[in-house]
């Protein structure tokens, strides 16, 4: 596959992931892509069921309402709670194939991080997936790492792309960690989610340890 796409091809982007939650990070990155791929569309995917997560997610329910929150006006980008519907583990090669089926002759753009690019080969089907779908690497400001452990040679004839990200040293993890020890308060967390999200979590109490 080339990393030219077909002239006059529909762009649709794919940019997966638990939201859990979705932080200004998030936000950047589908603003990039949109952008920087000339998106026609740019699909934001909560996971359903996590084959590759060793804890516990929280509700879905939870995950789709703060993904419509923190992506709410953004141009030309829509949730889609397909994998949350979805019986089984989330697999992104049922997501891409379920899309590519929807939009036949588009070309789809995989986003994805340095991190989630350095593990590919142990997805499910994974090289169906670059057979699929161009690959696009965030690349955060500073970053040096690019798919560390991947080994090239597997990409020939396939296209991948990087988008350039601001430094937004932002983690949903570590956001969770401040909501449950306290430590922080809310004033160390709020500004690292959009608002309507800070709201939901603190209206639902989400992430609070027991």
């Amino acid at each position: 596959m080339s990393a030219v796409p077909s002239a006059g091809a529909r762009r649709v982007g794919i940019f997966g992931g638990a939201f859990d939650p979705p932080h200004l990070a998030h936000v950047a990155l589908a603003q990039a892509a949109t952008a920087q791929l000339a998106l026609d569309a740019l699909h934001i995917i909560p996971t359903g069921q996590a084959w590759h997560k060793t804890r516990t997610l929280s509700a879905p329910e939870h995950r789709l309402a703060m993904a419509r929150l923190a992506f709410a006006g953004l141009d030309r980008v829509v949730v889609d709670d397909r994998e949350i519907r979805r019986a089984g583990p989330s697999f992104t090669i049922d997501t891409l194939e379920a899309l590519q089926a929807e939009n036949p002759g588009a070309q789809l753009y995989l986003v994805i991080g340095n991190d989630q690019f350095a593990a590919l080969k142990t997805w499910h089907r994974w090289q169906a997936i670059l057979e699929i779908a161009i690959i696009c690497i965030a690349n955060r400001a500073g970053s040096t790492s690019t798919g560390a452990g991947f080994d090239p040679e597997n990409l020939a004839g396939h296209g991948v792309l990087t988008l350039q990200l601001p430094l937004m040293p932002v983690s949903a993890t570590d956001i969770r960690r401040q909501i449950s020890s306290g430590s922080a308060g809310p004033p160390g967390w709020t500004p690292l989610v959009p608002e309507p999200v800070a709201r939901y979590i603190e209206r639902h109490h989400l992430y609070i340890s027991p």
